[in-house]
């Protein structure tokens, strides 16, 4: 079999240096370029399979190297994988616009960037032989969705725009399922609620997550609450538009399943630690999640009411504030207000169920 070449485009040594070395660990030949102008001219003379690129560079960034290989006949179909930071949708959106493949949050897992390539050159081929195959072929009527990121665009281009205040329902257990949401900004919480009341958080979404997923071919209704966490903008896609978008594209299908089985993952995980974690575990795991999902301020605090940390844990919100005070003199978190700060992750995610 042939060996794949990369070109990773990359100005910090260590991540640059680091993440050669995996792959060609992974059997990959890789080609590295420190900034963006080395990069075009490498690409244009090497003609990688793959060209991974970060966005924040000096003197050419990555848009501008996109912008370059586009322009040229030779390079412009080689599949172009962004490297960036925690970045804003409008951010990712641009890149996708400018005809970017896909997109990898830093710091990223080795699966993850594998995972990225492979898909990446294996759709590149498809084409390939789609085109080489069916020359005749000009229906191209079809929208060019093929993708999650190109999903998100279509949203934003076609969606209808909503904004919600703190603590606002979003939609309530039982009403008509007619839209899927994409978060722009603010945070969302679903929950279900028991028979006394009591609120059980299913899922947390933050800028650039999808919620509201129900059926395609059942009229079945929302099966959960959706509430405002802080302010909030999102878009909503008419079910119909989606269903019509999944039948044309069967790559969108297959990234949408991995999108929903990772979800899926994730309640399982909540659920088990429910079922068999101690207190200290659950409230450590629930601390942890929200980290992932909330912005922190500058001082690293994440800003959270209790009675949510509780719903998600699935315990007294007294039990959770004495669990809370426990790992405040342990010196693992600090706690002012609503803020919670994590001080030791480490301590935190290798507490013992």
């Amino acid at each position: 079999m042939m060996i794949k070449k990369v070109l990773l485009i990359e100005d910090d040594t260590a991540l640059r240096e680091n993440t050669a070395e995996l792959l060609e660990l992974a059997n990959y030949k890789v080609l590295t370029a420190p900034e963006g102008e080395k990069g075009v001219l490498m690409a244009k003379a090497t003609h990688p399979d793959v060209i991974i690129c970060d966005i924040m560079m000096p003197k050419l960034d990555g848009y501008g190297v996109l912008k370059a290989l586009s322009a040229d006949n030779r390079t412009k179909t080689i599949p172009f994988i962004f490297l960036s930071a925690k970045t804003e949708h409008k951010e990712v959106r641009l890149g996708m616009e400018m005809g970017a493949d896909d997109y990898l949050t830093k710091p990223f897992e080795e699966s993850e960037l594998i995972g990225a390539i492979e898909s990446r050159i294996a759709k590149a081929n498809i084409l390939k032989e789609s085109q080489q195959n069916n020359t005749g072929d000009t229906s191209g009527n079809e929208p060019q969705v093929k993708s999650i990121h190109q999903l998100k665009n279509f949203i934003d281009d076609n969606g209808e725009d909503f904004s919600f205040q703190m603590g606002d329902v979003i939609y309530r257990e039982g009403d008509n399922s007619n839209l899927v949401y994409l978060v722009i900004k603010g945070n969302v919480k679903t929950h279900k609620l028991d028979e006394q009341g009591k609120e059980l958080i299913t899922g947390i979404y933050r800028a650039d997550d999808f919620f509201g997923f129900t059926s395609f071919t059942k009229n079945i209704p929302y099966r959960e609450y959706a509430t405002a966490m802080e302010d909030s903008t999102l878009i909503g896609l008419h079910k119909e538009q989606m269903k019509m978008l999944l039948e044309q594209n069967s790559e969108l299908v297959l990234e949408l399943i991995q999108l929903l089985d990772e979800d899926l993952t994730q309640i399982k995980e909540q659920l088990l630690h429910m079922a068999y974690g101690s207190v200290r575990k659950k409230t450590a795991s629930t601390l942890l999640k929200f980290a992932d999902k909330l912005q922190k301020d500058e001082a690293g605090n994440i800003h959270v009411l209790r009675s949510d940390l509780a719903s998600v844990a699935g315990m007294a919100t007294e039990t959770l504030i004495r669990t809370l005070s426990n790992f405040k003199k342990e010196g693992i978190i600090e706690i002012k207000d609503r803020d919670i700060r994590i001080l030791d992750m480490d301590r935190l995610e290798k507490i013992p169920y």
